[in-house]
């Protein structure tokens, strides 16, 4: 296998003619050995450069550090592009008739759109309905009814429900009440069951993921896909994926295999041409809003507080069992009381980590994400998504939800991601939210007191860099416009020139 990143083959380039975003003066990017080596100003004609070395006229165009998805599901995200999709439902009955509308005019069988596991008959599979804010109920009758037998599995956008049919709760041997809900880890372990699809239709959806996430400026992606995963990513790499570098989260379950083969985060995994290394230690610690399931201090208005899937004391023995392995932390916690918790095993166990999420948070725990060193892994699209549900199960306390500005101000690092598939996989969509605190659909923002700059967004989506530094690995977005300065709606839908990932192209050039 060849290596796509190997530093001692990358050609020398010079970037000609560009911009820091917010400034007019231009000048030159000299990227060497897969960095960059200087930034200088630009003069046309000057300097003897090395024979091999391209230079590229980029005309006064915007660069920055290249973008990355802080949190992601690749193989879900991949999956779910080729799945039915029932986002735009608005209540149970309208996501039965997209199901039944496209099982009426589908005749497929083999591992096309709707593939799930295999069967007797194909398995139809949807995703992202948000039942949290439907004015009905899904059932089992209401799904049975509209898909003539052929199993049936949807699955929310939050990847923490899985709405099932008859035909389906039976094949997976899955029992269902009358509603034909999954939550939490049932929903995980069918969601799971339902992509073990043939490695030769993945890979090549994850390439087409990977592409097209280089065309929105990304270098690179955490990946907490639920399995062990460093082995699928290998496969990948050496079948000739180069789109961008992938950190690959690894869970509870598999921390004695990882130990035992001498993984810790941060480990650049040989083999992979420098694309691949070892991410945190994931552990959910909550379920989600739309569930109903992520924890919180106050009772949601049909009651309960939600669920604290590991106890305080397993989730400190959890985070201390990593450390001695060498794995940074990922709790995930969504609500206030969940984030508490986490913030309390941070505390306890004396090391930092990251929360992934942090959707709800009390006020007395902002200063502790600063205070204890604890990235705020945050996703600010799901703001914009959860808009109404975090009015209807937080109501008078949403002005803590989401609070981005909050966390910054105490301290907090903050770290933008997608958490893909439950947000499209483009750092654009992401840090438009983040700033904007909008869909620029006539509503207005929501808690506009939490937006961040623009300059923050792009420091949090770029790792903390910001701006571009000699000694830089040249991972690089180069832009056909000012972030700092475009439309909202133009930020939004950034036009994306090139991507550099270790100085080679991997979109545009």
């Amino acid at each position: 296998m060849s290596d796509p990143l190997d530093p001692c083959r990358p050609p020398d380039l010079v970037l000609a003619s560009v911009r820091h975003p917010g400034e007019e003066i231009c000048f030159d990017v000299h990227l060497r050995a897969g960095a960059v080596s200087a930034i200088i100003p630009s003069r046309p004609g000057s300097g003897a450069l090395p024979a091999a070395t391209r230079v590229m006229d980029l005309e006064g165009r915007y660069v920055i550090p290249g973008l990355w998805d802080e949190h992601g599901h690749m193989t879900q995200w991949a999956l779910a592009s080729n799945r039915l999709d029932l986002s735009s439902a608005g209540s149970a009955r309208e996501a039965a008739a997209v199901v039944g509308a496209h099982i009426a005019g589908d005749t497929s069988t083999g591992t096309g759109s709707g593939a799930g596991a295999p069967g007797p008959v194909q398995t139809l599979v949807g995703v992202g309905f948000r039942d949290a804010i439907w004015h009905d109920l899904p059932s089992l009758d209401l799904l049975d009814g509209v898909t003539r037998g052929r199993p049936t599995a949807l699955i929310s956008h939050d990847l923490h429900c899985v709405w099932l049919n008859s035909a389906a709760a039976q094949q997976y041997g899955m029992p269902v009440d009358a509603g034909g809900l999954l939550r939490e880890e049932p929903a995980f372990a069918l969601t799971r069951e339902l992509g073990q699809l043939p490695d030769a239709v993945v890979d090549p959806w994850v390439r087409q993921a990977g592409q097209a996430a280089a065309a929105r400026g990304v270098v690179g992606i955490v990946d907490f896909e639920m399995t062990w995963n460093r082995d699928a990513w290998l496969r990948r790499i050496s079948g000739g994926f180069a789109a961008l570098r992938v950190e690959a989260g690894v869970y509870p379950q598999d921390l004695d295999r990882a130990a035992a083969e001498g993984l810790r985060t941060g480990l650049a995994v040989a083999g992979s041409g420098g694309l691949l290394s070892v991410g945190p230690l994931k552990v959910l610690i909550d379920g989600s809003l739309n569930t109903r399931t992520a924890y919180c201090v106050d009772p949601y208005p049909n009651g309960g507080h939600g669920l604290l899937t590991v106890s305080e004391a397993e989730l400190l023995a959890l985070l201390v069992r990593g450390r001695q392995a060498g794995f940074v932390p990922a709790v995930h916690a969504i609500g206030d009381a969940a984030n508490q918790v986490a913030l309390d095993a941070f505390e306890a166990a004396g090391l930092a980590g990251r929360v992934e999420h942090a959707q709800f948070v009390r006020s007395e725990d902002f200063a502790r994400f600063g205070r204890l060193g604890v990235t705020a892994s945050v996703q600010p699209a799901h703001a914009l998504d959860d808009r109404d549900a975090a009015e209807a199960n937080w109501p008078g306390r949403t002005d803590r939800s989401f609070p981005l500005r909050s966390l910054l101000a105490a301290g907090a690092t903050l770290a933008l991601g997608s958490d893909a598939p439950v947000a499209p996989l483009d750092p654009w969509i992401a840090m438009s939210a983040a700033t904007a605190r909008d869909r620029l659909d006539g509503r207005g923002p929501w808690h506009a007191a939490q937006a961040l700059t623009r300059q923050e967004a792009l420091t949090a989506s770029t790792r903390g860099r910001g701006r571009l530094r000699v000694g830089d690995p040249a991972d690089i977005a180069v832009l056909d416009a000012d972030p700092l300065t475009v439309s909202d709606a133009d930020f939004a839908a950034m036009p994306v020139a090139a991507t550099l990932v270790g100085g080679r192209f991997t979109y545009g050039g």
